[in-house]
C-alpha cells in the first residue's frame, strides 16, 4: 500500500465531546473525525484500515480548539478517488466532502499533504492555550457560557501576573499534574500571563495565555487554579511558585472547569527541521541538575 501523509488543521467546540481521544460509546473528536475520514474516503469497502489519526494536543472533555492539528496516513490510491469527477484538487474536494459529514461542532479548514517528516504531535516546538474567566456580572454574557467561566468573586489581574511570572522557564510541574506512570512532569513553560482586555472578544474578562514546548496532564487548569487563588486574596502572590517547589499537589490549586480553556495554536518549524524535531523530542531529556527524564509529548490541560 502506497501510503500519503495529510496534515488537517481543525477547529471544534468541546462542549459536547469526551475529549479527543476515542472511547468507546463516547462521542469524541477523533472518533467523529476519524469516522468522516473513512467515510469519505470509502476504506471499508476497499478493504483499507481504517483511518488512525494523531493530534498536536490530546483536549480534555469539554476543553475547546481553534488551532488544533492531526495527521492521518491514508492511501494513496483512496486519496485519489476520493475527488471523483470534480476538476477540482483533490485536498480541496476532501476538504468539502468532510464539511458535509462531520457535526457542525467540528470543522476542518484544511487538509494538505504533510512535508517530509512531519508528525503533529513530536514535530510540534510549542502549544498556546487561553483560559477566558468572568468576574463581573455586568459583563456576564450567557452566549459565552460555553467558553467563559463564570467566578463569582472579584479579582487581582496584577497579582495573578505577579504570581505567574516565576513560573515561567525550564521546571519540574508535578505539583501542577495529575501523575501518569512513567510520565515526566517537566515542562518548559514559556510564556503565562494574565491580562484584562479592554478591547476586542475578550473585552472585560480576566485571560490568561499559557505557552509551552508542551503539557501534562490538567497542568494549564492547575495553573489557572493557583493564579485563582492569588487574584481572590485567598492565598500571597509568593504561593504558585511554592508550590512548584514544594513539588506536591495542594487541593488549594484545585483543576478548573474544562468549558474555560481553548487550544489556541500548535507552532512547527520549518518544514526542513520537522524530522529533526520529532526525533529530539522523542529522545530523552535532561534538567539542569542533570536528572534524566523520558522524551516529552502532549498530555491533556
Amino acid at each position: 500500500m502506497n501510503d500519503v501523509r495529510l496534515r488537517l488543521d481543525l477547529a471544534y467546540d468541546g462542549t459536547d465531546f469526551a475529549g479527543w481521544a476515542r472511547q468507546p460509546a463516547l462521542r469524541t473528536v477523533q472518533g467523529a473525525l476519524e469516522d468522516g475520514l473513512a467515510t469519505v474516503l470509502r476504506t471499508s469497502p476497499r478493504g483499507l484500515p481504517a483511518p488512525r489519526l494523531v493530534v498536536a494536543g490530546r483536549t480534555d472533555a469539554g476543553v475547546h480548539a481553534r488551532g488544533q492539528v492531526a495527521h492521518v496516513d491514508t492511501d494513496a490510491d483512496a486519496l485519489a478517488a476520493a475527488r471523483g469527477r470534480s476538476d477540482r484538487a483533490v485536498l480541496d474536494v476532501l476538504t468539502t466532502r468532510l464539511a458535509g459529514v462531520l457535526p457542525p461542532d467540528l470543522v476542518v479548514h484544511r487538509v494538505s499533504l504533510a512535508p517530509p517528516g512531519f508528525d503533529a504531535r513530536f514535530s510540534a516546538l510549542r502549544r498556546r492555550y487561553t483560559y477566558r474567566v468572568c468576574d463581573d456580572a455586568a459583563a456576564r454574557d450567557p452566549l459565552t457560557r460555553s467558553h467563559v467561566l463564570w467566578h463569582r468573586r472579584p479579582l487581582d489581574v496584577d497579582a495573578m501576573a505577579r504570581g505567574a511570572a516565576p513560573l515561567v522557564g525550564l521546571h519540574d510541574f508535578a505539583a501542577y499534574c495529575k501523575p501518569r506512570p512513567e510520565a515526566t512532569t517537566i515542562r518548559t513553560l514559556e510564556h503565562f500571563t494574565w491580562t484584562r482586555p479592554t478591547a476586542g472578544p475578550d473585552a472585560g474578562l480576566v485571560v490568561a495565555s499559557v505557552q509551552a514546548d508542551a503539557f501534562c496532564h490538567s497542568m494549564v487548569r492547575s495553573l489557572v487554579g493557583a493564579s485563582l487563588a492569588v487574584g481572590e486574596g485567598r492565598r500571597p502572590e509568593a504561593w504558585p511558585a511554592e508550590l512548584l517547589v514544594a513539588g506536591r499537589r495542594d487541593a488549594a490549586a484545585h483543576v478548573v472547569a474544562a468549558h474555560g480553556l481553548t487550544l489556541e495554536h500548535v507552532e512547527y518549524p520549518p518544514d526542513d527541521a520537522l524530522a529533526l524535531r520529532a526525533e529530539q523530542t522523542r529522545a530523552r531529556r535532561a534538567v539542569p541538575a542533570a536528572v534524566p527524564v523520558p522524551g516529552v509529548a502532549d498530555g491533556c490541560c
